[in-house]
């Protein structure tokens, strides 16, 4: 198993390039992520790749860094997703994006790459969710005590409730998680959602 490769760069297509290694040339499938950060035609580069075998043929998916190549595993233990649709996210919407927008439930985001309709994006997010914690830490909202709104009503996530207003308010799902997530940073865990609010609303202005 090929686990990376460093060579010069032969040629740089639409979907792939060919990396020559003493003189082998090897064909490794990219996204257009890590196609476009490659450096030009006969300079060194150097690639982490991930082998797929199959019984038909050997397939080489090289990334530009560790957390690309984590990234495209991971999407691709979702049904459905293969190697051609994993790389199609991640020339999408890039790694640390990604992490806010399955961390954030933005399944509308996932839509954005070839291949992916809203069915296909859904199940993603569903099943990356709880992944995504741990895969990416820094892309996860504070975690806040829960609280009521009012004697009687039930309890609820504080920041769930700053986070729906400002999606209300017209702002995508992704970049409202991540004002959240900065403003709860900042507040240290504060757990009034009208204090959250306004804070969340300084870090998108």
């Amino acid at each position: 198993m090929i686990g990376k490769l460093k060579g010069r760069v032969d040629t740089i297509s639409e979907d792939s390039a060919i990396v020559d290694v003493g003189g082998v040339g090897y064909l490794v499938f990219g996204s257009g992520r890590t196609l476009g950060l490659m450096p030009r035609e006969g300079e060194a580069v150097e690639l982490v790749i991930e082998t797929h075998v199959r019984e038909d043929h050997i397939h080489l998916y090289g990334f530009i860094d560790t957390m690309e190549r984590d990234w495209f595993r991971l999407l691709t233990t979702v049904q459905g997703v293969g190697a051609k649709v994993a790389l199609a996210i991640l020339s999408a919407i890039e790694p640390s994006a990604l992490s806010v927008a399955i961390a954030a439930g933005d399944h509308t985001m996932v839509t954005r790459a070839n291949g992916v309709g809203p069915k296909l994006a859904q199940r993603i997010v569903t099943e990356l969710k709880d992944k995504v914690p741990a895969f990416a830490a820094s892309a996860t909202i504070v975690p806040l005590k829960k609280g009521k709104k009012a004697a009687g009503t039930p309890e609820h996530n504080i920041s769930e409730d700053a986070l729906s207003a400002l999606v209300n308010l017209g702002y995508n799902r992704s970049e409202a998680y991540a004002a959240v997530n900065e403003a709860l940073r900042k507040l240290g865990g504060a757990t009034k959602v009208e204090a959250l609010i306004p804070a969340a609303l300084k870090e998108l202005a």
